[in-house]
């Protein structure tokens, strides 16, 4: 199936819509967050997006968008362009292997119209294997109406089904692992965590304040937007916000910069936990700035690492999100 570029040919076509769901592989229509895409020169692109003033997860707060609606616009640029600008066909799976975002919170005001935000996107380190995309990295500039937002960058690797099939072994079949998923742990405090809901908290208590246990409930309408066979991106990032926030309770902030690394698949057959570390590295020099090492180990080997940077409430009043 092709895409055009052109939304010039026509009025009709100059409208804007959400993309087909199947480009930026989600199951429910409302989820998709791109409207469009074009070339800008070899390997440079422009995806547009549009967020709503309102989401039943990606919650705003204190009148500001949340940040990770940047994350979740650069993953399904990911797909996107694999599909349309690398001909990567339907079925080949997309996976991490690092990723980043830092937003200007500034430009994170919710307005009295959706937000239309512009994602220019240049890919670098493109691998084939033959004529099939292997990987390439994308560097995000984001803006809004504009003005600059923030930036972002993803890593990932292309794999076939057959690769991927073998790669994963019987953790591929998604009816055995939903058969072994292990039972759903009780959930953090949500307040702690930065939440509203009980629904949305991704941690589980542990005896430690500094370890919890990954809460991966796979009947969740967004962070499973359809059957997977392993702990989706977004679920791992959304971890690291949460052990973040409960780091710097009782403080309010937001999680304006995020860095992770992926080792290994987190999966759903076992528990995974989620770890926060004394930030070892040089001190920041604005004290209401506050980093946050976090990592996940799952059955003795690390599945990510992580730094977030929390920005509290003094130094973001009431005009900063804090996830809902």
């Amino acid at each position: 199936m092709t895409v055009s570029t052109d939304r010039s040919v026509s009025p009709i076509a100059a409208l804007s819509s959400a993309l087909p769901r199947e480009y930026v592989h989600k199951s429910a229509h409302s989820e998709v967050l791109l409207t469009g895409w074009r070339v800008v020169a070899p390997d440079e692109y422009v995806v547009t997006a549009q967020w709503p003033r309102t989401h039943s997860f990606y919650t705003p707060d204190e009148g500001h968008h949340d940040p990770l609606l940047l994350a979740e616009s650069v993953r399904q640029a990911i797909p996107l362009l694999s599909h349309v600008a690398y001909e990567v066909p339907f079925g080949h799976r997309q996976i991490w292997d690092t990723f980043s975002y830092s937003t200007d919170p500034d430009a994170l005001v919710v307005g009295s119209a959706p937000a239309d935000i512009s994602l220019h996107i240049r890919c670098s380190g493109i691998s084939r294997r033959g004529r099939r995309l292997a990987g390439l990295t994308m560097h995000v500039t984001a803006s809004r109406d504009g003005e600059f937002l923030g930036t972002a960058e993803a890593g990932f690797t292309n794999q076939s089904e057959a690769v991927y099939q073998r790669l994963r072994g019987r953790n591929a079949d998604l009816a055995e692992v939903a058969a072994r998923t292990i039972p759903l742990p009780p959930p953090l405090t949500p307040r702690r965590v930065g939440r509203d809901r009980f629904h949305d908290v991704v941690l589980s208590p542990t005896s430690s304040t500094r370890r919890a246990q990954l809460r991966a409930d796979v009947n969740h309408p967004i962070l499973f937007d359809h059957p997977v066979d392993h702990a989706p991106g977004m679920l791992l990032l959304e971890a690291v916000r949460q052990a973040a926030y409960r780091s710097a309770f009782p403080r309010r902030g937001v999680l304006t910069d995020m860095e992770i690394r992926f080792s290994r698949y987190a999966e759903l057959t076992s528990a995974c936990w989620i770890e926060t570390l004394p930030n070892a590295g040089a001190p920041t020099t604005t004290p209401d700035r506050h980093p946050v090492n976090v990592v996940a180990h799952q059955n003795g080997e690390v599945v990510f690492a992580a730094t977030a940077t929390v920005a509290t409430a003094t130094s973001v009043p009431l005009r900063l999100h804090f996830a809902g």
